[in-house]
């Protein structure tokens, strides 16, 4: 699915709670502040809103719990989207399309979970194609894509000292940001000395797992105009993949990622191309697929996304600056919403390392050869 907003729903307000380890607090409390701040911070309340959305993995407090925990009224549209971070940008997309049908002027996104003190990752429960992997040692996604990542690299040349740079500059950028979880340096002997999870992977390759909320309000936009002028639109969103779509035993190419079925019909839809994106919030799970999302999003040539990055070209000086904040391999992970938060930070200029001159910025949601993207421009 590709969808043109052309700028009909903005972003009007964010929230998010502390991230830690173990928050102490249920999914439906994590859920509740995130949801308030974002309201605050919109200038709103409950009874403004008029649809709400979450999207999770059976971790989360249910929607309908959270809004009648806010006091949203109960008359209003709401929905649980199944999935992980194939939603965090598509959700916009969701949205936006419930402004532009007329269903909601103002519409509640969250996504909250205690990723570290409860349900984690590969402790989630069975998914049927699991059938397939587990058998075979996949345990969870962590060795998935560090399959992925090892044909990626045997592919395009790419080297481990490539992914370190990744991990690097994410660590170094999140020294300044208050809410991540890692702030402490990084060089490339600790990079190396980083015990193994899955080969090409070392722990220092893989997202945060977290506890944490994060909330947005997404409003018609002439009602952002007057509410909190100079919201980010919601510009373009794109959701869809190739052969396998998150079961990647189907896959045809393991190592393709959605980044590479999705990247022409974003920029199509969106009238734009890679040198128009001032800034770029990557899905980063793990290392290796932000090297490849920007070489299929056209911000790198294929197998030199490493010189890239190692050359401060994704720097927040540079010709692409990518994840200011740390990203979700330093701040936290909140399954990619707190990217999108960072994003509408900095296209109102609020942002961590803030980027000067950011007026549009690419969002990517993650999940294998499925997944989405969205263009938010400043307002």
């Amino acid at each position: 699915m590709t969808q043109s907003f052309t700028g009909r729903a903005a972003v009007t307000g964010i929230g998010m709670t502390e991230l830690s380890r173990r928050s102490g607090r249920t999914e439906l409390e994590l859920a509740v502040s995130a949801c308030q701040g974002a309201l605050t911070d919109a200038g709103l309340t409950a009874a403004d809103v008029g649809a709400v959305l979450c999207y999770h993995l059976s971790d989360s407090a249910g929607v309908n719990q959270v809004a009648a925990a806010l006091g949203v009224p109960s008359a209003v549209w709401t929905n649980e989207l199944y999935g992980g971070g194939t939603q965090s940008a598509s959700v916009l997309g969701d949205a936006a399309m419930l402004i532009d049908a007329g269903i909601a002027e103002h519409v509640l996104v969250f996504r909250a979970l205690n990723g570290r003190s409860g349900v984690r990752m590969g402790q989630a429960r069975l998914a049927l194609d699991q059938q397939f992997t587990l058998p075979y040692g996949m345990a969870g996604p962590v060795h998935l894509f560090a399959l992925a990542a090892r044909r990626w690299m045997h592919d395009t040349g790419a080297t481990e000292k490539d992914l370190a740079a990744v991990v690097r500059q994410s660590r170094e950028l999140a020294r300044t940001n208050p809410r991540a979880l890692r702030r402490d340096g990084l060089d490339e002997a600790g990079y190396f000395a980083s015990p193994p999870v899955a080969t090409p992977l070392r722990r220092v390759d893989c997202c945060q797992e977290t506890d944490g909320g994060a909330a947005l309000i997404i409003s018609a936009t002439a009602t952002a105009d007057v509410l909190r002028p100079g919201s980010p639109r919601i510009h373009t969103v794109v959701r869809g993949g190739g052969p396998g779509a998150t079961t990647m035993n189907a896959a045809s190419d393991v190592s393709r990622l959605f980044s590479a079925y999705l990247a022409d019909p974003l920029y199509r839809s969106a009238g734009m191309k890679p040198s128009d994106v001032d800034l770029a919030l990557l899905y980063d799970a793990y290392s290796p697929i932000v090297l490849q999302q920007l070489e299929d999003f056209g911000f790198a040539e294929r197998g030199s996304a490493g010189s890239c990055v190692r050359s401060g070209d994704t720097l927040p000086s540079g010709r692409l600056p990518l994840n200011p904040h740390g990203g979700l391999l330093s701040e936290g992970y909140v399954h990619g919403l707190n990217n999108v938060v960072e994003a509408v930070r900095q296209l109102r200029g609020e942002g961590t390392n803030q980027v000067r001159s950011a007026e549009v910025a690419l969002c990517t949601g993650f999940g294998g050869s499925y997944g989405s993207a969205a263009v938010l421009v400043a307002g």
